[in-house]
């Protein structure tokens, strides 16, 4: 009796996990293929028409901690040579950093007034506290906010400046694209991960007014941002709480993607340096999750895309849970053949995105020129469940600092190994 009444809840357990699994798999499959879904919808995720006239100046702050000059000089050379002439930059750093503080002001003199540095004197560190600080520093309507490794294209600011025009909006969120995917199994997986949320999943979550913003390439008009006290300060993902509570206040947000006008960057220079930033990726969402801004969006589907978009972390820490329990049920379990083969259901959207990635690999050396060889389709193939796995442990991870309260701020380490794939284009 014992034995049978075991066996029942096993079999309900495993169907119940693999039904969320299901879920959790169709809805990412669903966002993911937002875009191509119909020739309409890909042609509205473009920039607008450029306009002959300017009607917005911009305030670009790059936020920087232990940086390289190489790599902060490159990214600075590229913001200050846009073709948008009402341009300012700000460099923001902290004062316990002193060499990088040393950068900043001998790279600002060499070009004059154009460029400034502001220094966080504040006794906790994160990106957001250093980006406030220099908020308060910024002159121009539009702010900026660019990392100390994004590349920008030399006529972004034009085409941002258009759109805020055309569509009178209070923020304009560009694309941000890695590309050194040949540098390691994980980078070209990771590279293909950016291509698809600028390229699809962030439109997606615009259509239905709920977007949470990605980390640079970023603009918002300084009154809007300024009304709501700038940035989370103590957020680990303050571009997602931005994201949020702008949606919340119903102030316009418009994502332009354009091959050409997406700002370059790197993959992690580590599995390591990976786990850690997807650590802080992952806590940032939750952390979004428990201020529940999102609770106070205006319609009941609004506030399930929410729920359900910033639970995402929550869900890859669940199917981190979820992998030895399948396996160990899958080793020694007793179960009947019928609910055995429920638990390949989730394969089913599994599968099916991962045919759409081959598709989207294919897609994504096109707009941007590379060559993608039949090797690196077996990588993204092969790389495919430890990749997930990886995504899984950092989600795990962060929940358990999640429950400790330990919101200390891991930095991805800025290598420049984007500088090289740049060389050999240009």
């Amino acid at each position: 009796m014992l034995t049978t009444t075991l066996a029942v809840l096993l079999g309900t357990l495993l169907v119940a996990i693999s039904g969320v699994l299901f879920l959790i798999a169709l809805s990412t499959l669903h966002v993911t293929t937002h875009a191509w879904w119909d020739p309409r919808t890909q042609a509205s995720t473009s920039y607008t028409e450029l306009l002959p006239t300017l009607g917005s100046s911009f305030s670009l702050i790059m936020p920087c901690r232990h940086e390289s000059e190489r790599v902060m000089r490159t990214t600075l050379a590229h913001l200050c040579s846009q073709d948008h002439p009402r341009v300012e930059v700000i460099i923001s750093v902290g004062d316990d950093d002193p060499e990088t503080v040393a950068i900043a002001r001998k790279l600002a003199a060499e070009r004059g007034g154009m460029v400034r540095v502001s220094v966080d004197t504040g006794p906790v560190k994160s990106k957001p506290r250093q980006l406030n600080t220099a908020l308060a520093l910024c002159r121009n309507d539009v702010i900026g906010v660019f990392d100390a490794e994004s590349i920008a294209a030399p006529d972004l600011l034009r085409h941002v400046d258009s759109c805020f025009q055309v569509k009178n909006a209070d923020v304009v969120q560009g694309a941000v694209q890695l590309i050194n995917y040949r540098d390691s199994w994980y980078a070209l997986r990771n590279c293909l991960e950016y291509f698809m949320w600028f390229r699809s999943r962030l439109h997606a979550y615009a259509k239905r007014g709920f977007i949470p913003l990605g980390g640079n390439t970023v603009f918002v008009r300084r009154d809007v941002l300024r009304s709501i006290d700038g940035w989370d300060g103590d957020c680990l993902a303050e571009d997602c709480d931005l994201g949020v509570r702008l949606s919340v206040l119903h102030r316009k947000i418009v994502i332009a993607y354009s091959p050409h006008l997406v700002t370059k960057e790197e993959t992690p220079d580590s599995i390591r340096a990976l786990v850690k930033q997807r650590t802080r990726w992952s806590l940032g969402f939750m952390q979004v999750y428990a201020k529940r801004d999102w609770a106070s969006l205006p319609t009941f589907r609004q506030r399930v895309i929410a729920w359900w978009t910033l639970l995402q972390q929550h869900f890859m820490a669940f199917t981190g849970l979820c992998i030895p329990i399948c396996i160990a049920t899958a080793l020694f379990g007793k179960v009947p053949v019928p609910v055995a083969l429920l638990t390949f259901v989730p394969l089913v959207p599994a599968v099916a995105a991962l045919a759409f990635d081959i598709c989207m690999l294919r897609e994504f050396g096109r707009d941007h020129g590379y060559r993608i060889r039949l090797f690196d389709y077996a990588r993204l193939v092969l790389g495919t469940p430890f990749y997930q796995m990886l995504l899984a442990f950092s989600a795990l991870r962060a929940f358990v600092k999640f429950r400790q309260s330990d919101f200390r701020w891991e930095k991805t380490k800025h290598a420049g190994s984007h500088l090289g794939y740049m060389a050999v284009q240009s």
